[in-house]
């Protein structure tokens, strides 16, 4: 993302003034226990984000809360869930018993509720990544807030759980006003420290690659990938593995609070989304479809 200097001055002057609280709490997941794999990395510490007002975080663009100490590291996933790929990156964490936080489009999770609520059942920390995947840099005020809306509202409707306040801009492109509306509604905002590129096609290897150089030279970092491409389900496991031998130790976020959503939005997808189940009161398909013999 490129804008003026004054005008990026104006927006880290905006956020180094909110308070962002940062605590950390004892690992959620202990390498040492994770069954079946002695050399896991596990959770090394959680930390609790205070989102009032709105604070930035990722150095790529928000320089103004710096929690992470040398060899930390946070994975994060865009623009799920898509269910082989993002059950197929779950399964790696699980391998591993560690965590990470998820920032769903919210089509593909009204669209796979399913696959969205395994993502919150094993643990993980999900926010939104807008409705459609919309450039909220180049939209209107009014478009980017509906955006930025019924993309929780869905989220929160396909999960049928509290989520977290936790927003990430499509392309990483954001807008003066949109940041102001975040600021406003206390949802955080996260950009990278390390990005994978690994929306580019490209073998899983060069995924791993380009991640571990660009944290050997930052030495810490929240890692941003995707969780829709086949490339990134297939290198995860070679990553996790490669972080571990390089003594690089996981840390998961939380929110102190859940997002409230707002009720015209929810209205807006409930009209959307007529004959979604809500979470829990759905039945199996292996209970509503059955094989029986041939007549």
């Amino acid at each position: 993302m490129r804008r003026s200097f004054a005008s990026f001055m104006a927006v880290i002057t905006c956020i180094a003034a909110t308070s962002a609280v940062i605590e950390s709490s004892p690992a959620a997941a202990d390498s040492t226990k994770c069954a079946g794999n002695a050399d896991a990395l596990g959770v090394a510490r959680t930390v609790e984000i205070d989102t009032s007002g709105g604070p930035g975080f990722g150095f790529e663009h928000y320089k103004a809360h710096d929690f992470l100490g040398q060899k930390e590291v946070i994975l994060t996933f865009d623009d799920g869930p898509l269910p082989g790929h993002t059950r197929t990156v779950l399964a790696a964490l699980a391998q591993h018993c560690t965590r990470a936080t998820f920032f769903p489009v919210g089509k593909l999770a009204v669209g796979y509720p399913e696959v969205l609520r395994e993502v919150i059942k094993a643990g993980h920390t999900v926010g939104a990544h807008t409705f459609s995947h919309i450039d909220l840099g180049k939209a209107a005020p009014d478009k980017a807030k509906d955006e930025i809306e019924r993309g929780f509202s869905a989220v929160k409707r396909a999960s049928g759980a509290g989520t977290a306040p936790f927003f990430r801009y499509p392309y990483l492109r954001d807008s003066a006003d949109s940041l102001k509306h975040l600021g406003g509604r206390n949802i955080a905002i996260f950009s990278t420290d390390v990005d994978s590129f690994d929306f580019k096609v490209q073998a899983p290897e060069n995924i791993v690659k380009t991640v571990l150089s660009k944290l050997e030279k930052r030495g810490k970092g929240i890692v941003l990938m995707h969780d829709i491409q086949p490339s990134t389900a297939k290198a995860l496991p070679m990553l996790l593995k490669e972080l571990k031998a390089k003594g690089y130790k996981i840390v998961h976020m939380k929110a102190k609070d859940e997002i409230k959503t707002l009720a015209e939005f929810d209205a807006l997808i409930e009209k959307d989304i007529k004959g979604l189940p809500a979470a829990g009161s759905e039945k199996t398909t292996s209970s509503v479809v059955k094989t029986v013999p041939n007549n």
